[in-house]
C-alpha cells in the first residue's frame, strides 16, 4: 500500500502482456497487398496510358511554326529578345535585376551562364555546317560589317518575317535589303528543321555527357510556339502551371505554398516577385521550423483535442 501524498502505481513494462493475442501473418498480408497494388497498377495504365504528350524541341518547333522560329532568330541575333535582355546570370544588361530592398541578388550573383544571343543561337551553330560556300560568305560579311549596318539588316528582317512564307523548305520574304541576313535565317532554318540546331546547342557545352539543356530551353522560351502550347496545357505560371501536368491531370501539389503567391498581388504584378516570393517563403519555412519552440502556437494542439477525436475509444476506456 502506497503512503498518503505518494505518486499512484503505474504499471510495470516489464510485465507480461494481460490482454489478448491475435494471430497475424504479416508475410501473408504484404503479399496480398503487393498483389493488390501491383494489379491496380496494370490496369490503370492500360486504361488511362500516360498523360505525358511528346516534348517540344527546336526541330519540332521549326517545322510546325517557321515563322515563329524565324522571328524568334532574328531577335536573338539583333540582341533584342527577352534573353539577350535578361540580365545576370546570362549577360550584365543593366537594370533588370530582380531585388530585395536595396540589393540586387541577380547582379550580386553574377554572371554564371553567360551566353551572347547572337552567338550562341545563330552565327556559331551556322559556323558548323560543313560545305556550304554561300553561308560562309553571308558569315564572313555580316561579321565584318559595322555594327550600324548589321543593325540595319535584323531590323528590316524582323520587320518583314512576319509576311514570310516558306516555298520548299526555303523561307521566302518580301523584296527588302536583309543582307546577308536572309541567307543565313534560311541556313539557320534548315539546320532546326534536321534537328542539327538541338544537337548543336547542347553539344556546345563541351562535356562528355551532355545534360544541360539551359541554351535550348532559353530559345524555346522565346518564341510564341512554346507558349501557346503550354496555354493550351494549363502549364502557364498564371494558370497554375507548377500545380498542373499535362492535359490537366492533378500534377505537384505539395508546390500549391510556392506557386499560390504568384496568383496574388501585391506579387502577381510585381516585377520583384521571385525575390519577394523567396524571401516570404524563407520567413514561412524559419517559422515552421520554429513551431516546437513557440509559445500557445506549440500547445495549438493540446488545446483544440482534435487527437480525442482520432483516439476516442482509448480516452472512453481510459475516464470510464
Amino acid at each position: 500500500m502506497s503512503s498518503p501524498g505518494a505518486p499512484p502505481a503505474t504499471p510495470d513494462d516489464r510485465a507480461p502482456w494481460p490482454g489478448p493475442f491475435v494471430r497475424y501473418d504479416l508475410v501473408k498480408e504484404f503479399v496480398v497487398a503487393l498483389a493488390v497494388i501491383a494489379g491496380l497498377t496494370v490496369v490503370l495504365t492500360i486504361l488511362f496510358s500516360s498523360p505525358d504528350d511528346t516534348p517540344t524541341t527546336i526541330q519540332s518547333w521549326s517545322q510546325a511554326d517557321p515563322g515563329d522560329f524565324l522571328t524568334t532568330a532574328v531577335t536573338e541575333l539583333n540582341g533584342t529578345s527577352e534573353i539577350a535582355t535578361y540580365g545576370p546570370p546570362y549577360n550584365n544588361t543593366s537594370g533588370s535585376a530582380q531585388k530585395i530592398g536595396p540589393i540586387p541578388l541577380q547582379e550580386a550573383a553574377g554572371v554564371k551562364v553567360p551566353i551572347n544571343t547572337a552567338q550562341s543561337y545563330v552565327i556559331e551553330p551556322l559556323k558548323e555546317i560543313p560545305a556550304d560556300p554561300q553561308l560562309k560568305t553571308a558569315l564572313a560579311a555580316y561579321e565584318a560589317a559595322p555594327p550600324k549596318l548589321q543593325e540595319a539588316w535584323t531590323t528590316a528582317y524582323e520587320e518583314a518575317v512576319a509576311d514570310v512564307k516558306v516555298v520548299g523548305g526555303e523561307p521566302v520574304l518580301p523584296p527588302g535589303d536583309y543582307g546577308p541576313v536572309a541567307p543565313m535565317m534560311a541556313s539557320l532554318l534548315g539546320l532546326a528543321q534536321s534537328g542539327g540546331l538541338d544537337g548543336a546547342l547542347v553539344a556546345g557545352n563541351h562535356h562528355f555527357y551532355e545534360t544541360n539543356y539551359t541554351k535550348p530551353l532559353l530559345f524555346l522560351s522565346a518564341g510564341g510556339y512554346f507558349e501557346e502550347r503550354a496555354e493550351g496545357q494549363h502549364l502557364l505560371g498564371t494558370q497554375w502551371g507548377m500545380m498542373n501536368e499535362t492535359g490537366s491531370y492533378p500534377g505537384q501539389v505539395w508546390l500549391w505554398l510556392y506557386t499560390f503567391w504568384y496568383q496574388v498581388e501585391p506579387f502577381k504584378e510585381s516585377p520583384n516577385a521571385d525575390a519577394l516570393i523567396f524571401v516570404l517563403m524563407g520567413i514561412l519555412s524559419l517559422a515552421f521550423i520554429c513551431i516546437p519552440f513557440i509559445p500557445g502556437l506549440r500547445t495549438l494542439p493540446r488545446h483544440l483535442g482534435v487527437h480525442r477525436l482520432i483516439w476516442r475509444d482509448h480516452y472512453r476506456d481510459v475516464e470510464s
